[in-house]
């Protein structure tokens, strides 16, 4: 036998077992190398006399994390074993083999375990079936083996959602033969291993598949329907679990293969992909030191108790940081700390939290109504109203009041971030982190790069976005920023098809078709109608007068017509609820800016909307990468996805259009621009990547982050 293989996998011998360890920093991915070396090794153990048993461990923090996805876009290598064959060698061996699991163990490396005679694993294990959030089913027995270990209602839970469980948890359910602290794992799977001497090897195929109501599946079905829309894998997957109940598992095992392979190649498994390595792509940011010691984030401040200074102080309070919340009035501070209880009391009755994680959460929350509470602060993010003059005041006073190593952040969302910083004595500590409402919820943050913004602070505030569990992305300075400029000219093609004969439920419909979370007219109504309005009025002094202006969200919100706040935006709402009625009074308004403005009405398909709406969107998005203000393609994909309720399993707007065709864009661009004129101007970069028949994810199209000063 092998004594070790250095690149992949170790041997070691303990008495008359042989522990096989896998060596694959930083997760111990299952790529094609440490196949071969495990088909190896293990063909060796079950031929050696002196070797009673088999313990499959992992190197480092892990197991396994699963199968290397980069491989599944690559023909397969002749000679190497694939997953399904060397669970197969596993499960046919005439010796158990026992995988002793700490760290994670997901995917490939989950399904691996199921074919081993014996799991062990520690309560700290997480333990998953994560394809379906890739695109596809799990490809080697997973949909099999599964259910006939934990029933066929768990399997379901655990293959349609993706979600990882504790070794706790996983004990309970019965994937796990037994649950140890981790450093006693390697010496109780050796004592599973003496008890199972003399008797035959257990093998999971062979476990019948427990009895499931219909109702089981249509619960299922159900599920599916409310939350995949559009999607096929969860369907596939829900159809390989139902053949377990009624085919054998070798019949099972080959369908489950086959709707693999199917969907691996197929456009939303290639699209959740992408964007799977986007987000962590944007994590990559070029001028920043590696390695290097970062400011200290220990204690956060925010300015402003409001709806998004709340957000923002529950979102750092819930990943354990002590936050002071600072505003004018004393009734400020009460209605902004009851919004945090409220928050954290609701989350507990719903068994979110303990009653004793709430009551920690609340407590790491306190306000004021003085600055001098920020002075130990060591990052302060100001939540003002969205004015400049507010802005350049509040940071005249954190200036003053902070201590000079700590980072000043503001959370505007369009204004300038180098005339904000401009208002202190040191700008290389002040960024923009831009929150998403609500702030404790929405899982994405801007990261404005301001000229003079030192490389420490920006890597100091990218990490403890991370922190607290949300997604950074790094962007440069202009008006909106990326996500907002972008939705700029998206939400302006909404207005224009209203004047020319669409009305707002037309328009959000074929837009929540095409998969978006909502539609841009409700969500307007959703985030409040006065805030872009705001924005607008900033704006008015500078916008040409020659060019086309739709005016209807202004007059909506002249009407008092501010959205779900108000009960009437662009749909009324009945006291008490959220769902959008369509209201005459809009469609009469309507009306009376397209009789005004000299349009006839016409008829608008779904599909122009759609042309138009993300033709507009993914111009723009070209626009921002030609100025270097976003860093790559996928960034932009990222900001879509988790800002804006972009249908992730299309793979954000840059990788939708490139995979829709890149001419087929720029033609509605072109027709766009032909009509409105510089409001819709084409992106050199696009007409450049079509007359090259190159796509947005080709070399070339990636810059560094910076802004337009």
């Amino acid at each position: 036998m092998n004594s070790s293989n250095e690149s992949r996998l170790s041997l070691d011998r303990r008495g008359r077992m042989a522990v096989l360890t896998l060596h694959h920093p930083p997760v111990n991915a299952i790529d094609a190398a440490l196949r071969t070396a495990l088909h190896l090794e293990l063909r060796e153990a079950m031929r050696d006399g002196t070797v009673d048993a088999i313990i499959l461990a992992g190197a480092g923090k892990h197991f396994s994390a699963g199968a290397d996805i980069r491989e599944f876009a690559k023909p397969p290598i002749e000679g190497v074993p694939n997953l399904v064959e060397l669970i197969e060698l596993i499960e046919n061996a005439s010796k158990p083999v026992i995988a002793a699991i700490h760290g994670t163990a997901t995917g490939g490396a989950l399904e691996l375990a199921l074919g081993c005679a014996y799991r062990l694993a520690s309560p700290e294990a997480e333990l998953g079936l994560p394809e379906v959030t890739l695109g596809f089913v799990p490809g080697a027995g997973g949909t099999q083996r599964l259910p006939r270990l934990v029933g066929v209602e768990k399997a379901l839970d655990l293959i349609l959602s993706g979600r990882r469980i504790g070794g706790d948890e996983a004990g309970r359910c019965g994937l796990v033969d037994e649950v140890v602290p981790a450093a006693d794992l390697l010496l109780r799977a050796m004592a599973f291993a003496e008890g199972a001497k003399g008797r035959p090897v257990r093998r999971t195929r062979d476990f019948p598949v427990p009895e499931a109501s219909p109702e089981v599946f249509e619960r299922a079905e159900a599920e599916i329907a409310k939350t995949a829309r559009g999607r096929v894998a969860p369907a596939a997957a829900l159809a390989c679990v139902r053949r377990a109940t009624e085919l054998s598992f070798a019949e099972g095992l080959r369908l489950e293969r086959e709707a693999f392979l199917g969907l691996v190649r197929g456009p939303e498994s290639m699209a959740l992909r992408h964007v799977f390595f986007a987000e962590r792509e944007a994590q990559k940011i070029s001028g920043l030191e590696e390695g290097a010691v970062l400011p200290a984030i220990r204690r956060v401040g925010v300015v402003g108790f409001g709806t998004m200074g709340s957000g923002i102080a529950i979102a750092f309070a819930s990943a354990g940081l002590p936050v002071v919340v600072v505003d004018e009035t004393p009734e400020a501070v009460d209605r902004g700390l009851a919004k945090v209880r409220a928050t954290y009391e609701e989350a507990r009755s719903k068994g979110r939290i303990t009653e004793a994680d709430c009551a920690e959460r609340i407590g790491r929350v306190c306000a004021d109504t003085d600055y001098e509470a920020l002075k130990t602060a060591d990052l302060v993010i100001e939540a003002a109203f969205e004015d400049i003059d507010v802005k350049h005041a509040v940071f005249a006073k954190l200036d003053r009041v902070c201590s000079g190593s700590a980072i000043l952040a503001t959370n505007t969302s369009s204004l300038d971030v180098n005339v904000i910083a401009a208002a202190t004595k040191n700008p290389a500590r002040v960024l923009g982190l831009h929150f998403f409402s609500p702030a404790n919820i929405m899982k994405l943050v801007e990261v404005v790069r301001p000229t003079s913004v030192s490389p420490g602070v920006l890597a100091a505030c990218l990490d403890v976005v991370k922190r607290i569990g949300k997604i950074g992305v790094v962007v440069g300075v202009c008006e909106g920023f990326v996500g907002n400029r972008m939705l700029f000219a998206y939400r302006r093609q909404a207005d224009f098809l209203l004047e020319e004969g669409a009305l707002p439920p037309q328009v959000d419909r074929a837009l929540r078709d095409f998969g978006m979370a909502m539609g841009p007219f409700q969500t307007g109504d959703l985030a409040g109608l006065d805030i872009s309005w705001r924005i607008r009025k900033r704006l008015a002094a500078a916008r040409p007068k020659e060019l086309r202006y739709s005016a209807i969200a202004d007059r909506l919100c002249e009407m008092g017509r501010l959205g779900q706040k108000t009960g009437a935006g662009w749909y009324r709402y009945e006291k008490g609820s959220r769902t959008p009625t369509p209201d005459p009074e809009v469609d009469a308004l309507v009306l009376s800016v397209s009789a005004e403005l000299g349009f006839t009405r016409r008829e608008i398909s779904d599909g122009e909307i759609v042309e138009r709406c993300f033709g507009a969107l993914i111009n723009e998005g070209a626009l921002i990468l030609e100025e270097g203000l976003a860093a790559r393609p996928g960034d932009i994909d990222v900001i879509w996805i988790h800002g804006y309720g972009f249908p992730r399993h299309r793979g954000g707007p840059m990788h939708w259009a490139e995979v829709s065709g890149l001419p087929k864009i720029l033609e509605a661009v072109e027709r766009m621009h032909a009509n409105q004129g510089v409001l819709v101007q084409p992106s050199a970069l696009l007409r450049q990547l079509v007359g090259d028949a190159r796509g947005f994810s080709e070399p070339g199209t990636s810059r560094p982050t910076g802004d337009r000063s």
